[in-house]
């Protein structure tokens, strides 16, 4: 696999799903893809091509085949990540891709199965472990919030009115909008967002289900339980340890990670509202969240840089392992 330098703040990293049971059946023969693990490439071909057509290679910082294991991608690309977060710095994992390709797999997997577990409840169990394991002298705080921005809104998926008691189904329970703020001192933050203090593994897992539980979803042909909104999760880090001087101090990390709505084309996804009809504007909605979400990243990689020494991201792109589909999308990386 394609090692990449820890100096490095942003990667890329393709994933490749397996083929599920319904592409399987109709599948023609012979593969347009194949993964380099050893290299980090993706090769693809036409089948269709004439005789001698060229393959398209394409390099990046790592990629996993359809045969990869959740906890293998976890330790090569997030481990150290999180290290670095746990060392004051602030990092993002966020997943790209078409839906149905795995993004939501990829980010959270079967949390009650070890091996099928994703990058999030990994990335709980190693922070509070290594908490576990720091030294008497140094005192840890753990935060965290949830939200989704769906239909261009910023809802906060732990807000306590979303989940009162009284409420018989939280899904029709009207959402409090947020607004998008920026400061000198903080950089970009959301107002008024629900910031829930976590002492285990447990608490922090169950504040996530609980996010999940009012979260936007939508049926698609590809997905029968597609997310059709952007979340994120965020994990703030609070150390407080011995300097130098004698005195206290504070070291701040923040995680966030993020598991974006797909990015479909509307005829195969079929999309379609709580209602039934199909969303006609979905596909155009999605791409511009997702230019305004990635455009707001990187304010926030701006402002940060200036209050660290480095600012590290992963970024995942998961794919679909098709048969004899000879159009293909390239994506772009926004640089810090």
């Amino acid at each position: 696999m394609s090692k990449v330098k820890s100096s490095e703040t942003v990667k890329v990293v393709i994933r490749c799903r397996p083929l599920n049971r319904k592409e399987e059946a109709a599948a023609a023969v012979g593969g347009i893809v194949e993964m380099d693990m050893r290299l980090g490439q993706v090769v693809l071909w036409n089948p269709h091509g004439p005789p001698g057509e060229p393959r398209k290679t394409f390099t990046f910082d790592s990629v996993y085949d359809p045969s990869s294991k959740q906890r293998d991608l976890y330790d090569e690309t997030v481990r150290p990540l999180i290290d670095s977060v746990l060392d004051g710095f602030n990092g993002t994992i966020f997943a790209y891709g078409q839906t149905g390709t795995g993004k939501t797999y990829t980010m959270q997997g079967v949390w009650l199965e070890p091996e099928r577990r994703g990058v999030i409840p990994n990335a709980f169990e190693h922070v509070f472990t290594q908490i576990s394991r720091s030294s008497a002298d140094r005192q840890y705080l753990v935060r965290a919030s949830y939200l989704e921005i769906y239909r261009e809104e910023i809802r906060d998926l732990l807000d306590p009115n979303m989940h009162a008691p009284h409420v018989p189904n939280v899904h029709t329970h009207t959402y409090r909008t947020l607004e998008l703020r920026e400061s000198p001192e903080s950089g970009v933050y959301v107002r008024d967002l629900t910031s829930c203090v976590c002492k285990s593994v447990k608490e922090i897992q169950e504040l996530m289900n609980l996010g999940n539980q009012v979260r936007s979803v939508g049926a698609t042909d590809m997905n029968e339980h597609s997310s059709r909104s952007h979340t994120l999760f965020l994990i703030t880090v609070e150390c407080s340890l011995p300097g130098p001087d004698g005195r206290q101090h504070i070291r701040v990390g923040r995680l966030n990670l993020v598991d974006l709505a797909g990015s479909e084309r509307q005829a195969k996804t079929g999309a379609i509202r709580e209602d039934g009809s199909l969303l006609a504007e979905e596909k155009q909605r999605l791409l511009g969240e997702k230019e305004r979400m990635m455009g707001d990243l990187k304010k926030e990689w701006d402002a940060t840089e200036q209050l660290t020494a480095k600012y590290k991201v992963l970024y995942t792109h998961t794919h679909a392992r098709t048969h004899a589909h000879t159009h293909t999308h390239t994506h772009g990386v926004v640089s810090a």
